[in-house]
């Protein structure tokens, strides 16, 4: 199995104390089982800001919070045929704008997914009057038949 790319807030602690305590990033890096290049980056970024946490990434920021995620699943969860007013009942409560394709990403990352009911042809007394005749007629076959 191959080592981990990334560490907790707390590995991260215990691997800038163990650096400062002159330990070899080797060593750290065996101790918490991760490459020593991983260990070498956070040495090199608390050196170079005085933090051990990540830096912001690029790429655009989230819409909906965490607890506005919360709030589209609960609604999808409680209304399964209603998601088309999910996006009004967020702006209303919340008064956050999101489109209709941000409620369908959620919805999907929460794996739900659009279903439609299957229902089947309607059966008139006619079709049910043949179905009953064939099984009356073939009643007493066997598997084999």
């Amino acid at each position: 199995m191959p080592p981990r790319r990334k560490l907790s807030d707390l590995d991260r602690g215990r691997a800038i104390g163990w650096l400062l305590d002159s330990v070899a990033a080797r060593q750290v890096a065996q101790r918490l089982a991760v490459a020593p290049s991983v260990i070498i980056r956070l040495k090199q970024r608390f050196h170079a800001t005085g933090r051990v946490q990540e830096r912001q990434r690029s790429g655009r920021p989230r819409v909906t919070t965490r607890r506005e995620d919360r709030f589209i699943q609960r609604q999808a969860m409680q209304q399964r045929m209603a998601t088309a007013n999910i996006r009004q009942r967020l702006q209303a409560t919340t008064n956050t704008v999101v489109s209709g394709q941000t409620i369908r990403n959620r919805l999907h990352n929460f794996g739900l997914r659009a279903r439609r009911p299957v229902r089947g042809t309607t059966l008139t007394a006619n079709h049910r009057a043949a179905r009953r005749a064939w099984c009356t007629q073939h009643v007493r076959w066997q598997r084999q038949q």
